[in-house]
């Protein structure tokens, strides 16, 4: 029950943030404030033009799709660990899916508060009136990091249920996983070896700090948990990069067959932002 109702906040998190990058992005389209920093013109343009505006609208769209796929992923192991054909197959696939859920719960919400964040500022002072709805997308995901257990619990529970009680074996096999797609990615596009170059970066930081928690003795603990919110953050930080990576691979793919060119180089262009 508890798995499933931090699953569901999670996703609260990533429907609030798509929320507000919609309706900052809408915003930023219409907004017209001061003229464009290359000189083109001395009228003023929309917002959407401000590289600023431009860089924060794309941080708020990758950790929101980055976020999704991530839960999409968790979801499907769920799936496997209820229907795959073999009893180690749905063994492996449970542990996946609770070794995923911190990190949907945890980070996803507090991802759902900076986004929320950045689509304040993308409004400027109008984000505060409450007209907009900006600020009420903000207050809305403030209270997600803490429903169904604060992130520190969830990191509580990723540090110690998760990592230590298998001796790293999950997190092992899900970095086992990474690097698979980190070799793929180096057969593809300059574009996908520039993500496997930062994808294999985020892994073997995570395999620094999954191999330095499994050093420590019991009178460390207190490292080990202190440092919990950080080490769920990184995970679900590469976790998203992952499932990023992974998409970019299909659009790339589907971008030679000529499919959907606009929103295949929309996901190819969003992969790196984590």
């Amino acid at each position: 029950m508890m798995n499933s109702a931090r699953y569901a906040v999670g996703l609260q998190g990533i429907a609030v943030g798509e929320r507000a990058y919609q309706q900052a992005l809408a915003f930023a389209k219409e907004r017209v404030q001061s003229a464009p920093v290359d000189g083109s013109t001395r009228e003023a343009v929309t917002i959407i033009h401000h590289p600023d505006v431009r860089r924060m609208l794309m941080r708020m769209r990758g950790l929101t799709e980055g976020a999704r796929a991530m839960a999409t992923y968790a979801a499907g192991c769920q799936d496997m660990a209820r229907h795959a054909p073999s009893e180690s197959e749905r063994r492996d696939a449970k542990a996946m899916s609770e070794f995923l859920t911190p990190l949907v719960k945890g980070f996803s919400t507090e991802n759902g508060v900076e986004v929320a964040s950045l689509g304040v500022q993308v409004h400027g002072g109008m984000g505060f009136i409450e007209e907009t709805g900006a600020a009420q997308h903000y207050r809305d995901a403030r209270i997600l990091p803490i429903y169904e257990g604060t992130t520190a619990i969830q990191a509580n529970d990723l540090v110690g249920r998760k990592t230590l009680r298998d001796g790293g074996a999950t997190a092992r096999r899900l970095s086992g996983l990474i690097a698979q797609t980190e070799q793929q990615l180096l057969q593809g596009s300059d574009q996908a070896k520039a993500v496997a170059t930062r994808l294999r970066a985020a892994r073997e930081a995570f395999d620094d700090v999954v191999s330095h928690l499994l050093s420590l003795d019991k009178s460390e603990m207190p490292e080990a948990f202190g440092t919990g919110v950080p080490y769920l953050m990184l995970a679900g930080n590469l976790v998203s990069g992952w499932q990023l990576a992974r998409s970019l691979l299909v659009a790339d793919a589907a971008l030679a067959r000529g499919e959907d060119p606009e929103f295949m180089a929309a996901k190819i262009a969003t992969a790196p932002v984590l």
